[in-house]
């Protein structure tokens, strides 16, 4: 089934600039209120990263890309709910999302500042969190203090396995350095994994729902 994404890879090699042009807009957008909530940032993040060890892509311009996006995103959602305030979090598209804006402000009032460093490896809520960050009136500096940081860690953490992973397969696994095999199965595994997780959260915040709604009634 690996031999399957031979010809992704191979134009992935062919287009690098694409490759990471995509990267970035994938970290920019997972950092767009709402909708960062639904784009798959994370699984293009890890599975292009298992092209790093064959050199089809490099881990500095991985990383600046992801890194850059992140931060470009982060910081327009905080200048937004900056210049706006308060009002943001009730206008549209929020209305239609309590919960969400609720779990978000509920991150400040249990971490404090320190709830921009949690939200950015916690989805939905990393989506939601810079903005409302901003509509909180905090200052500037110290989101970015905070913000920063924490992009630059989760940048890592996003790139960096999926490089040891391959490069384990190909050192212990017996797989030669010219084959596509690791790499489409790190790939793969991101995309399996990304699956499982998002079933899991979507389980569970089902199950949460449901234990919030029969409460009351006890």
């Amino acid at each position: 089934m690996t031999h399957l994404l031979d010809p992704l890879i191979a134009f992935v090699s062919d287009h690098a600039g694409l490759a990471y042009l995509t990267l970035f807009m994938a970290a920019l957008l997972e950092a767009v209120p709402i909708v960062g909530s639904v784009v798959p940032g994370t699984t293009i993040i890890l599975a292009l990263s298992a092209l790093i060890p064959g050199g089809e892509l490099t881990l500095p311009w991985m990383l600046a890309a992801a890194i850059l996006g992140a931060v470009l995103g982060d910081g327009t959602a905080f200048w937004v709910g900056h210049r706006q305030q308060r009002e943001i979090l009730t206008a549209w598209p929020f209305s239609n999302y309590p919960r969400l804006v609720a779990q978000s402000e509920a991150f400040f009032h249990r971490f404090g500042t320190l709830a921009i460093f949690f939200a950015r490896f916690v989805a939905p809520i990393r989506a939601v969190v810079p903005i409302t960050a901003g509509a909180l009136d905090i200052p500037p500096a110290r989101f970015y203090a905070v913000n920063i940081p924490a992009i630059v860690l989760w940048a890592c953490a996003h790139v960096l396995p999926g490089v040891f992973a391959v490069q384990l397969l190909h050192r212990y696994g017996g797989i030669p350095h010219h084959s596509h095999i690791a790499k489409s199965t790190w790939i793969l595994a991101a995309v399996a994994g990304t699956i499982v997780v998002w079933l899991a959260l979507h389980l569970w915040r089902k199950r949460r729902e449901a234990q919030l709604t029969t409460s009351p009634a006890d």
